[in-house]
């Protein structure tokens, strides 16, 4: 780990430390492996064996790791044990007597328990929060990631409403948007990649078959790509050869629903707001019934990560923070329309990652 790097790792352990504080927490342990790449920059996937780093509010912090595990570089103390060691036992040893645990929120009940039982003056407290709510907010590294994912998106986003001809299916043209991500040195799609025809459009999580595109159809193209570990997300709908005029209708609301609410993205503003705003508007064109889902989600290393902009979230919009802005109508045996960009919040507003237009487009 070079200097630069190590100070990246530093000030994103200081921020979580900062957020124990106020929970009275000087324990916690990290599990999710994204979250441990994103405090000291290693990575690994332990499977049923257990891998925690043990952030302590003293910075004498501890690297718990299977013998079976690549060594870290990394400056902090390692705790090394093999498959027939008592694993559990050897972290409770570890813990600082009589104080709380932080746990994280994906830590395995099979560690989580005997450690319970191991140490019982440590209250485990669920604490995933302490580096959610960081890795929520994208540092200036992490920014540049999700830009060049984006421009990525765009690009094959671009290069997919080309492809698109009479009779093509949807799963050949997830499989061709999927090729190109790898055409262009992406590890892989974010998530599977969404591509539905006319009724088909009307399920927002369709899975590609092979129906046969058609003209009249609607084609909702829900990708993303993972390049560098940061993901990217975007929708858009366009249609073959020709579209009804309440196609159309329904595209340009959704549109000014997604534009809406984006406008009013900037740091204070509750994101339950934004949902209201996108969903008012639908609504009141007589189509709220048919917006079934949140108006977005937080993404990074991951496609889905911690928080969500939904009626129920009161949080504040903070810099840094980058989600979806994705309002839909479903209209069951006919068609879907869903527009989504990602937005970053910046000090004054917010930057929109994606740059495809979101204009009614008719493609062929």
């Amino acid at each position: 780990m070079n200097e630069q790097t190590g100070s990246v790792y530093s000030a994103r352990l200081a921020r979580v430390m900062e957020r124990m504080k106020a929970l009275g927490l000087r324990q916690l342990l990290v599990a999710d492996p994204d979250s441990v790449w994103y405090l000291t920059g290693y990575y690994n996937e332990p499977m049923e064996r257990m891998m925690v780093f043990c952030v302590r509010s003293d910075g004498r912090h501890i690297f718990c790791l299977n013998r079976l595990f690549p060594a870290p570089d990394a400056p902090w103390e390692q705790l090394w044990f093999t498959d027939t060691d008592d694993a559990v036992g050897m972290l409770a040893a570890v813990l600082e007597p009589g104080q709380p645990v932080g746990i994280d929120k994906i830590w395995p009940a099979r560690f989580l328990l005997p450690l319970m039982e191991k140490a019982p003056g440590c209250r485990p407290v669920l604490a995933s929060d302490c580096v959610d709510r960081c890795r929520a907010c994208k540092d200036s590294a992490e920014q540049a990631l999700m830009r060049a994912a984006s421009r990525i998106n765009d690009q094959v986003m671009e290069e997919a409403a080309r492809f698109f001809h009479e009779g093509v299916t949807e799963r050949e043209a997830a499989r061709f948007i999927e090729d190109r991500y790898a055409a262009l040195g992406c590890s892989g799609p974010s998530f599977p990649t969404i591509v539905s025809f006319g009724a088909n459009g009307a399920d927002p999580h369709h899975e590609p078959d092979d129906t046969p595109l058609a003209p009249g159809d609607s084609i909702v193209i829900d990708m993303g790509c993972r390049k560098d570990r940061y993901c990217s997300d975007m929708t858009r709908t366009y249609f073959w050869k020709e579209a009804s005029g309440e196609a159309r209708a329904v595209h340009d609301l959704v549109r000014r629903a997604n534009e809406q609410a984006e406008a009013l993205v900037k740091p204070g503003i509750p994101l339950c707001a934004l949902d209201k705003a996108a969903r008012d508007l639908i609504a009141g064109a007589g189509y709220g019934e048919f917006f079934t889902h949140r108006l977005g989600h937080f993404i990074g290393q991951r496609d889905h990560e911690q928080g969500d902009v939904s009626s129920a979230n009161t949080a504040l919009a903070e810099p840094g923070m980058i989600f979806s802005i994705e309002p839909g109508i479903y209209l069951p045996g006919r068609f879907g329309v869903r527009i989504e960009d990602l937005v970053l919040v910046t000090e004054t507003g917010c930057e929109v990652l994606n740059r495809v237009d979101k204009h009614c487009r008719v493609l062929g």
